[in-house]
């Protein structure tokens, strides 16, 4: 991975896009949202990928991210909060709950900041009927 400097920032060039970061939503991605994205997304994969496994019948699924940050130790994400909204038929809550404490114990980037970062799941579940 190699990052060049521009004007505002610094560029990624990816095998599928380009990637501009910058501390300014102007230039490009803050770094915060890329670990706060990063640790959102590989959460919910491994979750998806949990569900796919037992063939659960999920129509949809969101993750939103809250982050609270310690401006007294030069504003570091101290907190995540994520929230994931799964909708499907035949949804049994309390499996949903023990495949999202997997996806966490089995997701590396959860994994890599869990000493550093408290993050907590939350799970809703919509059941959605077949007409």
């Amino acid at each position: 991975m190699k990052l060049t400097m521009k004007q505002h920032g610094f560029r990624i060039e990816l095998p599928h896009q380009t990637l501009d970061i910058d501390g300014n939503e102007l230039f490009g991605i803050r770094p915060y949202q890329l670990m706060v994205s990063s640790i959102a997304g590989c959460s919910a994969s491994v979750f998806r990928k949990i569900m796919d496994k037992q063939r659960l019948e999920i129509d949809d699924m969101e993750v939103s991210a809250e982050v609270e940050r310690d401006e007294m130790a030069a504003n570091r994400i101290s907190r995540i909060t994520l929230t994931f909204v799964v909708r499907g038929f035949h949804l049994d809550k309390e499996q949903l709950e023990k495949n999202l404490q997997l996806a966490h114990n089995n997701c590396s980037m959860v994994q890599t900041v869990k000493d550093s970062i408290e993050i907590e799941e939350r799970l809703e579940v919509i059941h959605l009927n077949h007409y």
